[in-house]
């Protein structure tokens, strides 16, 4: 007996066939794709010195938080370089963070305590603290590691100006600053801080015209910088220049809009000018921009005063005098009593415009601190003389209208 053969079907041949040729084939791609989930996806990083030339093109156009959030990018990219901490501090310097500069030098000091520029621009920081013997000590030691470091030399021209301003400096400071200012400029002629500093020590003396020439100058390396402008403004004012002035400030203004200071500046250039409403709509807005701030206060009350609106001159007055809660973790702290032309002139004025309101109880205690605290200041006495005289008028009379004796 013999089987029977069966006769292959080469159909069902040719179809495995073609699947073991598709499985070789596309099988090693499907596999690929296939990703594991317990490896990272990489992600492109970026390199810390993008993150510094993107912060130096916004420090150029007067960007300056955006500079500063640049910088701490690039910290964060890598947190061991100083150089980041330094350009950081300085433009913090610019916009006021004062505290924050002094921080970010001195972590630069703590990866290198040999920097010079680390310790310049943190004495430039203490300079602005009004801490001018530990600024002075760190820029002497900037310039004992580099006495070529141009911005140091700026910088102690800077903090020797203000310890003579201050009267703590040595019997020369104003000298030396005004030598430190020239080598400064010697050393890097196109530094804008050079500059500045130069201008700065000019200003203090009195030459606004030569300083003016020099912040224009600071101004043309750099022109988005606000202190610039308000500097420029200052001198202008001080010439009596006051169109230019208030171009200067308002310059300033749009290119920080939440710094307090360009608004008080304008406030008080037209209050020179006898154009009481502006110099109270430009007070409003500045204590609008730093609602803690007494001195604030202080200037908006006596620009309601002269505006003749005495309710609310007194009401900003005593908050400048007694300070006051405004909620929300908003303190405002009392000014004292003290022989500056601001603090005398929020103190005086508060006295009359009690004496306008026949508030004289509390305006002779106010008249009567000013003559025994501040006797030297003849315009403070003057003026508290007049409260005392007027609240005596109001005995038989109303209270006269007459206006205080201004300072500028």
């Amino acid at each position: 007996m013999t089987k029977r053969k069966r006769r292959i079907n080469w159909f069902w041949v040719l179809v495995l066939a073609g699947m073991l040729f598709g499985s070789s084939y596309f099988g090693p791609d499907i596999v690929e794709e296939v990703q594991n989930p317990f490896i990272d996806t990489p992600t492109p990083t970026r390199a810390p010195e993008s993150f510094v030339s993107e912060a130096e093109q916004f420090f150029e156009d007067g960007k300056l938080l955006q500079a500063i959030s640049a910088y701490e990018e690039a910290i964060r990219s890598n947190p061991t370089d100083p150089n980041s901490y330094i350009a950081m501090a300085r433009v913090q310097v610019f916009i006021g963070l004062y505290a924050d500069a002094q921080e970010s030098a001195e972590n630069a000091l703590l990866l290198n305590p040999n920097n010079s520029m680390a310790h310049a621009v943190r004495g430039w920081a203490l300079d602005f603290s009004g801490d001018y013997l530990a600024a002075e000590a760190a820029v002497k030691r900037a310039l004992e590691l580099d006495p070529n470091n141009a911005l140091a030399h700026a910088y102690y021209a800077e903090i020797l100006a203000d310890s003579f301003l201050s009267g703590s400096g040595p019997l020369d400071a104003i000298d030396l600053a005004a030598e430190q200012s020239r080598v400064a400029l010697s050393l890097a002629p196109s530094l804008m801080e050079a500059h500045r500093a130069r201008a700065y020590v000019l200003e203090v003396t009195g030459n606004y015209e030569e300083a003016i020439q020099e912040y224009e100058t600071a101004v043309n390396l750099n022109p988005n910088i606000s202190d610039l402008h308000l500097s420029l403004g200052r001198n202008y004012r001080a010439l009596g220049v006051y169109d230019k002035a208030v171009e200067e400030f308002t310059r300033a203004n749009a290119l920080n809009p939440a710094d307090s200071l360009p608004d008080l500046y304008i406030s008080r250039t037209y209050a020179t000018v006898g154009e009481y409403a502006k110099a109270v709509q430009y007070g409003e807005q500045a204590v609008k921009d730093n609602p803690t701030d007494a001195g604030l206060h202080g200037n908006l009350g006596v620009m309601y005063y002269r505006n003749y609106q005495w309710v609310e001159a007194s009401q900003e007055l005593a908050l400048a005098i007694y300070g006051g809660n405004l909620g929300e973790d908003q303190v405002i702290e009392a000014l004292p009593l003290e022989n500056t032309s601001r603090a005398a002139e929020y103190y005086f004025t508060y006295a009359l415009v009690l004496a306008r309101l026949n508030k004289c109880g509390e305006s002779l205690q106010i008249s009567q601190q000013i003559i025994g605290t501040i006797p030297s200041n003849e315009i403070a006495v003057y003026n508290a003389q007049e409260a005392i005289t007027l609240c005596e008028s109001n005995l038989d009379s109303p209270p006269p209208t007459a206006e205080p004796t201004p300072e500028s």
